[in-house]
């Protein structure tokens, strides 16, 4: 009894500071298992694989936790010319944490330059452009003040465009890509929640930056090693580091893990008088090929912060699809 009662104030604390204040922590969602997919970070990766590919992912975060997050993200992308110099992509994400929910489509264009005559190697500019539709549901906040004016009353939505760019290179050893989300977002605008007017902000979004990078080492004829990396910055909240590493038996059976943990380059503004643990979750992570079409990735992010004891673990699933194009030959595994 006395462990759902904490449960539940710590979900109203979280959610209260979400709603009241201006967030200064990373707002964008983060899938364990971008590795296998990297157009939900960076929209220049949109025709990679050089065939169309369709991926579902699914995260049930904080399992346990009322009203903890859940993502789910549709995505298709391929090549788009017999040349493989124009990469497509459309994705379509639902997120939902307590009374929020966002619901955004994307769509993505690269170009992908070739830089060499085998065609091993290419540097891709990427632009995506959608829309997203927040929501808030102030029914489900429990305030201790019921006529707390800084609250909504009822259910309110927004809905805003946004672009994002990118930059992505590969060769068959290594990768490296750039990224950033949220531009329209700004200092003085995109303010998609301002419920009350004598509140000069509610909730805004901030822009937000991914860096990528990974490599591929052969450790013997049938397995390979893959480490990878990712950075998220928000320039406001905490920044984020993903270092993680992957085994690839056979080509077809993934397995590995990765650790996330705070990773500020310069004394933040946010960290004047707070003592927050820069420790975050370890991750369990693997992908089995069935066949040449079909796959299947799970992993599991074991929560090393005080959060620990409030939840079970976050899952996460996805299911991709290959469409293999006539006519059409990919020169090299397509292993990033």
């Amino acid at each position: 009894m006395k462990k759902h009662f904490a449960r539940k104030n710590m979900l109203v604390l979280c959610l209260t500071i979400a709603v009241t204040f201006q967030l200064k922590a990373q707002q964008n969602i983060q899938f364990t298992q971008y590795i296998f997919n990297s157009l939900s970070v960076n929209p220049a990766y949109a025709g990679y694989k050089e065939e169309w590919f369709g991926q579902l992912g699914l995260r049930s975060q904080w399992t346990g936790l009322e009203g903890a997050p859940k993502t789910g993200q549709l995505s298709i992308d391929g090549v788009a010319d017999a040349n493989k110099n124009i990469g497509l992509g459309l994705q379509i994400t639902d997120d939902r944490l307590g009374p929020q929910n966002a619901t955004s489509v994307y769509a993505n264009y690269a170009y992908r330059l070739r830089l060499d005559e085998d065609d091993t190697q290419r540097l891709s500019f990427g632009l995506a452009a959608g829309i997203s539709q927040y929501g808030l549901d102030g029914n489900k906040l429990r305030p201790v003040d019921g006529d707390d004016a800084n609250l909504p009353i009822g259910k309110i939505n927004s809905t805003i465009p946004d672009i994002r760019f990118g930059v992505y290179y590969y060769n068959p050893k290594f990768y490296v890509g750039l990224s950033a989300m949220d531009l329209f977002s700004g200092q003085n605008s995109n303010r998609f929640f301002n419920w009350n007017s004598n509140t000069i902000e509610n909730i805004r979004r901030k822009r937000h930056y991914y860096l990528i990078a990974g490599a591929m080492i052969n450790l013997s004829d049938d397995t390979k090693l893959r480490p990878s990396m990712l950075f998220k910055e928000d320039l406001k909240g905490p920044s984020s580091l993903d270092i993680g590493g992957m085994l690839i038996f056979g080509g077809r059976f993934w397995i590995g893990g990765s650790y996330r943990t705070e990773a500020n380059l310069w004394k933040k503004r946010y960290e004047q008088g707070q003592t927050l643990s820069s420790l975050n979750s370890i991750s369990g992570i693997t992908q089995i090929y069935i066949n040449n079409q079909l796959r299947v990735g799970y992993s599991y992010d074991y929560i090393i912060s005080e959060l620990s004891s409030f939840q079970n673990g976050t899952h996460e699933i996805t299911l991709g699809i290959t469409f293999p194009g006539k006519n059409r030959r990919v020169l090299s595994p397509r292993f990033f």
